[in-house]
């Protein structure tokens, strides 16, 4: 007592008070250990999701290298659970060094099987996935409307059209249908150019490798970057509906031959019912394709402010996703480069684009990183979209946080990073990644890929009491039903209107879950619109929240004749 006594009453109180508070810490961590609203669970491991990603080497000493891989999320086996594929690299001549020869043979690339209790199983060999080239990224569709998805895989080399057979196995088809192309592709992009019916492709080549050739780079870069190589031009390909396809790059006014592109998407910006192009560049200008009146695309990058970045010089612009980040009806574009990032929000007047990079709060939180692939979602599902974006240095394997920034409805966005789980405060040399809801609970995980390391899942654990909405739009054919790629849908709740369109091939070398995620705040209902590709439009009213759904609408394909096919 007597030592108590000649403690100030004062002291006693901040000493209870920490007491209390250190208490509070202690139950908020053990409930949340992230200490906030925001949480994402890194269950990689619990899930069995076993990837390792590889360049094919030991050393990272060459742009083929560095250039990392991607990944893609579809649904292979028609479950309704989203499956995951992830490109790898393998020993190649020309690439890899001779001390990596004990590579040759042991690596490939992984499908993992969706078990829909959490768990993955890795189902490459019964697929035939496995792959025979170094590949990078990857695109699903069902280009043949036979109502199974196929897979492309990008490669440095040949790329590989995998033909879906319906029975959890896949053909290469890739000489057959005319991709024999065998340029050094990173990107692709599915849609219906022509609304024949049939899923045409733009393809994204990066530039022509050398074989390590060129040597007059300084040293502390580690190998030489993409100005000392010449550049590639990308390439249309238009689908003929017969399982083939016609390179019509040149004639539909896309033939850029010098480009060097690192990922590209495709969105409806101008609202006008056709979808432009969007490929983003390394080293120099971005191109923006829109198509004219006479059914010809046309090139106006400059023309609308989306070319270069901010300070307006060419950068290393890398993986593009696209959504309305403020809620007025235009979709917006966000990208990451390798020392800034780039924010583009639509004029009003659908006119163009500013850069907000700097007025919006993104310039502090991501001028420190190397930014490679992000992710547009609304996270917390209270209707604005927020940005996830991996990082990690291009030259060397120097690793750095990922960051996840929170949308604040008012044209800027917090740093959330430091509440969002353990994560985040890891650093990993980071390259491909998207979104995928694999858990089917309405809530957008992530899964991210790393130079030379373990994949990451990380689901998506934030608790609130906001709701949300799923919807697939799907196209019947008389072949078979698949998801309608390029068919808008609006969807009204909580006092905003949310727009996205149904693109896939979003992100660094990455496609995302198709299906589209909507948070509706307080809204227990919504109503949906759908914007079919053939233009009609369907509104449902009342739609219950919490829940996935799908629409279907009648749709025809073109008969496959040579006539068709002009010559």
């Amino acid at each position: 007592m007597r030592i108590i006594n000649r403690v100030p009453l004062g002291a006693i109180f901040s000493l209870l008070f920490a007491a209390f508070c250190v208490t509070v810490i202690a139950w908020q961590e053990k409930a949340n250990p992230s200490g906030g609203g925001i949480f994402f669970t890194d269950v990689t491991e619990k899930s069995g999701l076993n990837f390792k990603q590889s360049f094919g080497d030991h050393h990272m000493d060459n742009i083929v290298k560095g250039t990392g891989t991607g990944v893609c999320v579809f649904d292979y086996n028609n479950d309704g659970l989203m499956d995951i594929y992830f490109p790898n690299g393998k020993w190649t001549k020309g690439v890899n060094d001779n001390e990596g020869r004990d590579l040759r043979g042991k690596l490939s690339n992984h499908l993992f099987k969706n078990n829909g209790d959490g768990t993955f199983t890795d189902a490459t060999v019964q697929a035939g996935l496995a792959g025979k080239s170094y590949s990078l990224g990857c695109s699903a569709a069902d280009y043949d409307n036979d109502g199974f998805v196929d897979l492309l895989v990008l490669n440095y080399g040949q790329n590989e059209l995998f033909h879906n057979n319906g029975n959890g196995t896949f053909t290469d088809v890739a000489d057959k249908a005319g991709l024999t192309d065998k340029r050094f592709s990173l990107s692709a992009v599915w849609y219906d150019y022509n609304n024949d019916g049939y899923l045409d492709v733009y393809v994204a080549n990066y530039l022509h490798y050398d074989d390590g050739k060129f040597r007059d780079f300084f040293p502390a870069a580690g190998y030489p970057g993409p100005l000392s190589y010449n550049g590639l031009p990308n390439a249309l390909y238009r689908n003929n509906g017969d399982g083939t396809f016609t390179d019509v790059t040149k004639e539909m006014g896309m033939w850029k031959p010098d480009g060097r592109s690192m990922s590209v998407t495709a969105a409806d910006f101008n609202n006008d019912g056709k979808l432009e192009v969007f490929s983003t560049n390394d080293a120099m200008e971005n191109y923006y394709f829109e198509m004219n009146s006479k059914g010809v695309y046309e090139e106006k990058a400059i023309e609308l402010n989306v070319a270069y970045s901010e300070n307006g010089q060419g950068v290393a612009h890398m993986g593009p996703v696209v959504g309305d980040l403020n809620r007025d009806g235009l979709l917006d574009i966000f990208i990451p480069d390798l020392s800034y990032c780039s924010l583009l929000i639509q004029r009003p007047d659908g006119k163009g684009f500013d850069y907000k990079t700097n007025k919006s709060g993104l310039a502090v939180t991501m001028g420190q990183y190397a930014g490679w692939a992000a992710m547009m979602f609304d996270y917390d599902h209270d209707g604005w979209l927020d940005i996830f974006t991996s990082h990690g240095n291009a030259h060397h394997e120097y690793a750095q946080e990922n960051t996840l920034v929170r949308n604040k409805g008012d044209g800027t966005f917090e740093d959330v990073s430091v509440s969002a789980g353990a994560h985040f405060k890891e650093k990993h040399v980071g390259r491909g990644g998207t979104g995928v809801d694999f858990n089917n609970d309405g809530k957008m995980d992530l899964v991210v890929v790393n130079v030379n390391a373990n994949a990451i899942l990380l689901r998506n654990d934030t608790p609130g009491p906001n709701h949300w909405l799923t919807v697939t739009p799907r196209l019947k054919f008389a072949t078979g039903p698949r998801d309608a790629y390029g068919a808008r849908v609006t969807v009204e709740a909580n006092g905003l209107k949310l727009i996205e369109d149904m693109i896939p091939t979003r992100g660094y070398l990455s496609a995302q879950d198709p299906r589209l995620n909507f948070g509706l705040g307080k809204a227990d209902k919504a109503n949906v619109e759908i914007r079919w590709p053939d233009g009609k439009v369907e509104q449902f009213k009342d739609v219950k929240a919490d829940r996935f759904v799908v629409y279907t609408h009648d749709a025809n394909a073109a008969k496959p004749a040579a006539a068709r096919i002009e010559k």
